[in-house]
């Protein structure tokens, strides 16, 4: 629900500020422009610093009030993005964002992204990591059937299947606000595993909305999907995949990679989409790992955070 302005000084170092002005309300970023290290507003050319937001010029004023100021929002760029930290109380960042030292170096380059949007509470999208027993069922059809529940079990696809073996752990400190899945992904055609689609997934999150998954193959190389969960609305996330992967391999097999991902995760969507999130699940032994990761995840909330909750029973509305 917040609006922001991002922009990049003369200077190359890039700042996030609060969109609107404080004299009249306009737009930093619907027609503003960089000046120095400062961004101008379009309506009366007032400028603001990146590094703390204080206005630095009004163009018709002899004094600038030492309280003119913007609000600036903490970020970094890292991975080729830029990342904004976000506490619903102000606290600052507690813990940083890794570099993925391959795609610094430029050995692993973009080879495409996807974009979704989830109609479901930002914690619902993680704890798919920790509940395995959804891999098999939801995932183990083969990825050639699409994303259309209806059709995932069609018997023309039944030939092919895909088997995962995962398990989720919470990191120890000092990275307890990360979390890892180790995935060994194989597939059978005809009832035979068929070794080239042979894989091993390392799935980090880091904080709520961060995921680094690692690829490792015998002989198509090695590769990252980055996965941004950006929350627009309290039941709104938008969901980025950017792929960066070894350069000498052709770009065709990351593609390859992305869609199948594409393909499965959009099969996810249509149950969050369509879900009701339950504060107290009816689980079995099995799914002792969805409430270990509930109690993981419980570090991102605060006294004032909007938590998911309880849909009312009855109809008392």
């Amino acid at each position: 629900g917040e609006q922001l302005a991002a922009f990049r000084t003369q200077d190359g170092q890039a700042h996030v500020v609060d969109a609107y002005c404080p004299h009249l309300g306009a737009n930093l970023a619907a027609g503003g422009r960089v000046v120095g290290d400062c961004i101008e507003c379009p309506f009366h050319g007032w400028q603001f610093r990146g590094e703390d937001g204080k206005c630095t010029s009004i163009p018709y004023a002899e004094k600038v009030p030492d309280f003119a100021k913007v609000r600036t929002w903490p970020c970094c760029e890292v991975n080729g993005m830029l990342l904004l930290w976000y506490h619903c109380e102000g606290t600052g960042p507690t813990w940083a964002v890794p570099e993925q030292p391959q795609i610094a170096a430029k050995e692993w380059v973009f080879r495409g992204q996807t974009e979704h949007f989830v109609d479901a509470h930002i914690q619902e999208i993680p704890e798919n990591a920790a509940d395995t027993a959804h891999l098999a069922f939801l995932h183990g059809p083969s990825f050639l059937s699409g994303s259309d529940l209806r059709y995932t079990k069609s018997k023309v696809w039944d030939f092919m299947k895909h088997v995962w073996k995962a398990e989720w752990q919470p990191e120890p400190e000092p990275n307890q606000h990360c979390s890892r899945m180790l995935l060994q992904h194989t597939a059978t055609v005809f009832g035979k595993r068929f070794p080239l689609l042979d894989l091993s997934v390392s799935a980090r999150q880091v904080g709520p909305g961060l995921v680094f998954l690692i690829f490792e193959h015998a002989f198509l190389g090695h590769g990252v999907i980055l996965q941004t969960v950006t929350p627009l609305e309290p039941l709104l996330q938008n969901v980025v995949h950017k792929i960066y992967y070894q350069k000498n391999v052709p770009a065709i097999v990351p593609k390859f990679i992305l869609r199948a991902e594409c393909v499965q995760f959009e099969r996810d969507i249509t149950i969050w989409n369509n879900k009701q999130y339950l504060l107290k699940p009816l689980l079995v032994r099995e799914d002792a790992s969805i409430q270990k990761h509930r109690r993981w995840f419980a570090q991102f909330y605060s006294e004032k955070s909007t938590r998911p909750s309880a849909p009312k029973e009855g109809l008392d509305w």
